[in-house]
C-alpha cells in the first residue's frame, strides 16, 4: 500500500514538472482596479491561463518589453510627466524595480530595446517625440542621450512606436503620418528618410512589422483601419499595396491598433477597435503581398496590443474595455484562430512573453 502511495506522488511530481507552462506578463492602466504588471502562467499545451498575481506595482505600465535576454524588463508610465521604468527578472520571475528616468515627452506609449540589449527607444504619444536610452550592464536606464523630436508648427505630431533593426531605426508618428527611417552614426540617429512610402492621407500609422530579414514592412494604420506593406529596396522601401482590415460588412466605427507576424511569417495579424476583431492575413513570402482570410471576434471590447505565444500555436488578446484577455487556437495550416475561452483581469493593454 505504501508503495502504490509512493509511486502515486512520485508519477504526480513528474506530471507537474512537466507541465509545459510559461510566464506571460501583462501591462495595465491603473486607473481603476489594476495596480501595475501582472503574470499569469500560460499552459502552451491547452492555451490555459492561471496563477494570475501582481508581479509589480507602477503607473499605468502600458507598454512592457523584455532585454533581448529576458533577465530585464522595461515598462512605459504613460502619464503626462512620462517615464520609462527598468525591473530586473529574478529567478523566481518576481520583478525588481531598478530605476526610473524621464522620457523627455508627455503619455510614453511605447518601449523597444536594440538586439544588443544596450540602446532603448521610447515614444512619446502627447509630447510627439523618442527618446533614446543608453542601459547600463545591470539593466539600469541613463538619462536619454538624444530626442528625436517630430513636433512642427502645422502639424501635430503623435509619435507612435519605434523599433530598431541592425543601425537602422523605424519610428512610426501618427500624426505626421509617416513612418521616418533613422540610422545611426557617431552614436546619434540621423535622419535617413522622412517617410519610407507615401501613406494616403489621414492613415495614421500606430504599429509595424517587419521581416526578420528586414526585406519587408507592414504598417497598420489606426485612422484608416488599414495595413500597408512595402518591400526593401537598394534605394528604400517600394510600395506593394494597402488593404482594409475590416469585414466587407461591417459598417461601423474602429480603429487599428496592434500588428504581428506569425513565427513562420506565413500569415498577418491585426487588432480593430470598434468592430472588435482579429483580421488574418495569408501572405506572399516571395512577393509580400496579403490576402485577407478572417475578422475573428475577440469576444471583449476594444483589443489593444495582442502576442503570439513562443510555440507559435496561440494569439491571446489584451481587450482594454471589456477587461479580460482573450485566448486563440492558430491553425497552423490556414493560420486562422479559433476561440477557446477569456480571463478577467483589469485594463490589459500589453502582453508579453
Amino acid at each position: 500500500m505504501k508503495l502504490k502511495l509512493l509511486l502515486l506522488i512520485f508519477t504526480l511530481i513528474l506530471f507537474n514538472c512537466s507541465i509545459p507552462n510559461t510566464l506571460l506578463f501583462v501591462g495595465t492602466y491603473t486607473n481603476g482596479d489594476s495596480e501595475g504588471i501582472y503574470q499569469f502562467q500560460f499552459n502552451s499545451e491547452t492555451g490555459a491561463l492561471t496563477e494570475k498575481k501582481l508581479a509589480t506595482t507602477s503607473k499605468n505600465p502600458s507598454f512592457i518589453t523584455y532585454s533581448p535576454d529576458k533577465n530585464y524588463l522595461y515598462a512605459v508610465n504613460e502619464n503626462e510627466n512620462g517615464s520609462v521604468s527598468a525591473f530586473k527578472v529574478e529567478d523566481n520571475k518576481t520583478l525588481t524595480f531598478i530605476n526610473k528616468v524621464s522620457t523627455q515627452g508627455a503619455h510614453p506609449c511605447h518601449v523597444a530595446i536594440n538586439a544588443q540589449g544596450d540602446k532603448a527607444v521610447v515614444s512619446n504619444y502627447t509630447g510627439g517625440n523618442f527618446s533614446l536610452h543608453n542601459i547600463k550592464n545591470d539593466g539600469a536606464l541613463n538619462e536619454a542621450f538624444q530626442v528625436l523630436d517630430h513636433k512642427t508648427d502645422s502639424i501635430v505630431s503623435h509619435a507612435h512606436s519605434a523599433q530598431f533593426f541592425n543601425d537602422d531605426l523605424y519610428a512610426s508618428d501618427l500624426g505626421r503620418n509617416a513612418v521616418f527611417n533613422y540610422r545611426l552614426a557617431n552614436n546619434k540617429y540621423e535622419l535617413i528618410s522622412p517617410s519610407i512610402v507615401n501613406l494616403e492621407s489621414n492613415s495614421g500609422p500606430r504599429h509595424f512589422s517587419l521581416t526578420k530579414d528586414g526585406n519587408f514592412i507592414y504598417m497598420i494604420n489606426e485612422l484608416s483601419s488599414t495595413i500597408t506593406s512595402a518591400k526593401k529596396t537598394e534605394k528604400g522601401f517600394e510600395f506593394i499595396e494597402t488593404l482594409l482590415t475590416l469585414d466587407d460588412d461591417f459598417k461601423g466605427i474602429s480603429y487599428c491598433a496592434d500588428i504581428h507576424l506569425s513565427k513562420d511569417e506565413q500569415f498577418l495579424y491585426g487588432s480593430n477597435r470598434g468592430e472588435n476583431s482579429i483580421v488574418v492575413f495569408r501572405r506572399d513570402t516571395v512577393f509580400g503581398k496579403l490576402n485577407k482570410i478572417q475578422n475573428m471576434s475577440v469576444h471583449g471590447n476594444w483589443p489593444r496590443n495582442f502576442t503570439i505565444d513562443p510555440t507559435g500555436k496561440f494569439l491571446l488578446v489584451a481587450n482594454q474595455k471589456s477587461n479580460n484577455i482573450s485566448v486563440f487556437k492558430i491553425d497552423k495550416i490556414s493560420g486562422t484562430l479559433s476561440f477557446l475561452h477569456a480571463v478577467e483581469l483589469s485594463s490589459p493593454v500589453c502582453l508579453l512573453f
